[in-house]
């Protein structure tokens, strides 16, 4: 379900935001805690981590935030526009 918000994790608004199990769902994270984010971190965090990974350590705000990767991608999101569509490459290092 969208939603007109803030990303909790890079901070832009108000712009359209997509629910991220901060456990994914096939790790048992179906009930779990979620977090509003924009479509382009949403996108970021599924092409830099496997579901692995997302479940076994980045599976807070604050974990994601302090990965190198996503430290340099969200300094440079924060200066983009909103509105503006994002494209999202796929990480090298993700299999």
């Amino acid at each position: 379900m969208a939603h007109q918000e803030t990303c909790e994790l890079c901070g832009r608004s108000p712009l359209e935001t997509t629910e991220h199990h901060l456990v994914p769902r096939q790790f048992g994270g179906a009930e779990g805690p979620t977090a509003d984010l924009c479509k382009a971190c949403h996108k970021q965090i599924h092409a830099l981590f496997t579901n692995a990974e997302l479940a076994g350590f980045y599976n807070t705000l604050e974990r994601l935030r302090d990965h190198p990767d996503m430290e340099k991608y969200l300094k440079w999101v924060k200066k983009q526009d909103p509105q503006k569509k994002i494209t999202i490459k796929k990480s090298n290092r993700k299999k």
